[in-house]
């Protein structure tokens, strides 16, 4: 009886240390902040995005590009325990721009004093939201310069284009005629921003001491062959503010993206 007592003391002192020694190991993440990096990577099914470079599509039309930039907003991220980060509203709004990405064709979105977390979700807008379009043109700070500047917004009243791609199309009948899908709310009264979520292959650890990266690719063939795939014939050459067209486009862009990989460095 003697022994069975000892051993019974002996694994309560095991289990209890082991108790305290998990709790001095839990990471204490108060206050600390860090950056973190979305690297967005345009492709053509699994093939680079390269300016002028004909593409087919599934119906036997093609296109080429000499234009390819769209509005990302709204980031936010969930963490293990299921928290919403939402970085500050008026700094989350950003133009990717394949013209400016790097020798391997990434577009870095650099996000600062990002709530240090384990996460495992990435949330983001394409396009602008109602909310921030009600704001009005003085409510818009910087980004409505840089959308000018960009072209990425009509005159006001109409507001931005979401998605802006510019080139020429074929078919069996046409060569190299005109291509401009400028897809974007109209106003008020036509909203078609759009949210995606997508789930992180592994977990996402923003630290003071680090700067992880999330590299995110676009496959820009879903914008013709995705949810819907239109025809270049049909009137999906020019793709501006119609109630018919750009519905359409705005529900495939949405699916676009996915997360290739996550660095943490």
């Amino acid at each position: 009886m003697k022994i069975i007592k000892f051993t019974f003391a002996l694994l309560l002192c095991t289990v209890i240390s082991s108790c305290s020694s998990n709790d001095d190991d839990v990471e204490d993440l108060t206050d600390q902040t860090g950056t973190l990096i979305l690297k967005f990577d345009n492709g053509v099914g699994d093939q680079d995005f390269i300016f002028g470079t004909t593409y087919d599509k599934s119906n036997n039309e093609s296109y080429k590009l000499e234009t390819l930039k769209y509005i990302i907003s709204n980031v936010s991220l969930k963490d293990a325990e299921g928290n919403t980060y939402s970085y500050p509203a008026e700094k989350n709004i950003f133009i990717v721009d394949e013209a400016n990405g790097n020798n391997a064709g990434e577009i870095y979105v650099t996000l600062e004093d990002v709530d240090a977390a384990n996460y495992t979700e990435i949330t983001f807008g394409i396009g602008v939201d109602q909310e921030r379009y009600q704001l009005g043109a003085e409510g818009q700070g910087d980004f409505l310069e840089e959308a000018q500047e960009a072209g990425m917004l009509w005159a006001w009243a109409t507001g931005y284009r979401f998605i802006r791609l510019d080139g020429t199309y074929s078919t069996d009948t046409v060569t190299d005629e005109g291509l401009a899908i400028h897809m974007g709310s109209v106003g008020t009264t036509l909203d078609n921003y759009k949210e995606v979520t997508l789930t992180l292959p592994n977990t996402v650890l923003v630290r003071e001491d680090a700067s992880p990266q999330i590299h995110i690719v676009a496959d820009i063939a879903k914008i013709f062959d995705g949810e819907t795939s239109v025809n270049f014939s049909d009137g999906y050459n020019q793709v501006h503010t119609s109630a018919e067209t750009t519905p359409v486009i705005a529900n495939n862009v949405k699916g676009i993206f996915s997360v290739h990989h996550v660095h943490n460095d």
